[in-house]
C-alpha cells in the first residue's frame, strides 16, 4: 500500500521534471530562432506564470460554476454529510464544503487550493447507484485528492502547458519571420533547421497534452490508494469503480478544461481517448485496488 503511494508520487514528479526540461529546451530554441533574443522567451514564461497564478486563485470557483454545482448543508443531504464528516474525523482533515450537481451520470470531483479551502461535488446520479460502502470509497478518493494537494499539482502542470503553448507559437513566428528572412530561402542547412522548428512547434503542444494526461492518471492512482488506506476497505472503492463503469455516461455539462477533476472521465470517448485520457481505465484501477486489498 505505502509502496504504491510512494511510486505514484515519484512518477508524478519525474514526469513533471521532464516536462520542465522540455519547456526549457523549447524556450532556448525559440530564443535562437528569434535571433538570440532571449528576453522574448523570458517574457513569455513570466506571462504564463502570471496567468497560472491567476488560475490558481480562481480555479476552484470556475470548476464549481462550470459544473453547475449547488452547495448543500447537513439538513439538505444528511447521508452525504455524515460520510464525509466521518472520513474527515478519521484523517484529521478540515470539513470541506459540499456540493451537488443535478446530473443522472454518476461522478464526483474535488477542488480547492488547500484542505481549508476545499470542496467536494457529487452528482445526483452517484447517490442513486451507490451503496454507502461504495459512496464512502468515492468520497475517500476525493478527500485523497484534497489531502495530497492534487489541485496544486494540476495547476502547476496547467501553467507549464500554457507556457509551452505560447513558446510554441513564438517558435512558429520566429521560424517564418526570422529564420526564413535571414536565410533568404536558399540555404539548405537553414531550411532543414527551419523544418525542424516547425515540427517541434507542432509536436510540443501534443507532448504537453500527453504529459498533462499522464500526471492526471498518476494522481488518480494516488487518490485511489489514499482512499483505500483511509477507509481500510479497498474493495469498497473497487466495487464503486465497477458500478461507475456499469453506469458510465457523459455529463450533461461536461467541460474539457475540468475533465481531469472528475473521478471518472465525464466526456464522450473519441479516437484518441486512450492516448490523451486524463483517467486510467477503470478496470486497471480495480485490479490495483484488489492487489492492495491483500496487503491489509
Amino acid at each position: 500500500m505505502y509502496s504504491a503511494i510512494a511510486r505514484n508520487k515519484r512518477n508524478t514528479w519525474l514526469i513533471l521534471v521532464g516536462f520542465v526540461l522540455l519547456l526549457g529546451a523549447v524556450g532556448l530554441l525559440v530564443g535562437w530562432l528569434a535571433g538570440n533574443n532571449w528576453w522574448i522567451t523570458a517574457f513569455v514564461l513570466l506571462f504564463a506564470a502570471g496567468y497560472a497564478v491567476i488560475q490558481y486563485f480562481a480555479a476552484d470557483r470556475e470548476a464549481l460554476a462550470l459544473s453547475g454545482a449547488v452547495e448543500v448543508t447537513q439538513a439538505d443531504a444528511p447521508r452525504y454529510y455524515r460520510l464525509v464528516e466521518n472520513l474527515c474525523i478519521t484523517t484529521g482533515t478540515p470539513m470541506p464544503r459540499l456540493y451537488v450537481v443535478d446530473d443522472p451520470a454518476p461522478n464526483a470531483f474535488a477542488t480547492g487550493r488547500t484542505p481549508e479551502k476545499a470542496a467536494i461535488a457529487v452528482t445526483t446520479g452517484l447517490f442513486e447507484v451507490m451503496t454507502d460502502r461504495e459512496l464512502e470509497g468515492v468520497l475517500g478518493h476525493e478527500l485523497g485528492h484534497i489531502r495530497n494537494y492534487d489541485i496544486r499539482v494540476s495547476l502547476l502542470v496547467f501553467g507549464l502547458v500554457v507556457a509551452l503553448g505560447i513558446v510554441a507559437d513564438m517558435m512558429l513566428r520566429a521560424v517564418f519571420f526570422g529564420g526564413l528572412r535571414r536565410s533568404g530561402g536558399n540555404n539548405p542547412a537553414q531550411l532543414v533547421f527551419l523544418l525542424f522548428g516547425v515540427v517541434a512547434a507542432v509536436v510540443a503542444p501534443l507532448l504537453a497534452g500527453l504529459v498533462q494526461a499522464a500526471i492526471s492518471r498518476q494522481r488518480e492512482y494516488l487518490a485511489d490508494a489514499t482512499s483505500a488506506l483511509t477507509t481500510r476497505d479497498p474493495e469498497g472503492l473497487a466495487s464503486a469503480l465497477e458500478t461507475l463503469a456499469a453506469h458510465a455516461a457523459p455529463l450533461q455539462r461536461a467541460n474539457t478544461s475540468m475533465a481531469h477533476l472528475w473521478i471518472a472521465d465525464p466526456l464522450r470517448p473519441g479516437m484518441l481517448s486512450r492516448l490523451f485520457a486524463t483517467h486510467p481505465p477503470l478496470a486497471d484501477r480495480v485490479v490495483r485496488l484488489r492487489e492492495m486489498g491483500g496487503q491489509f
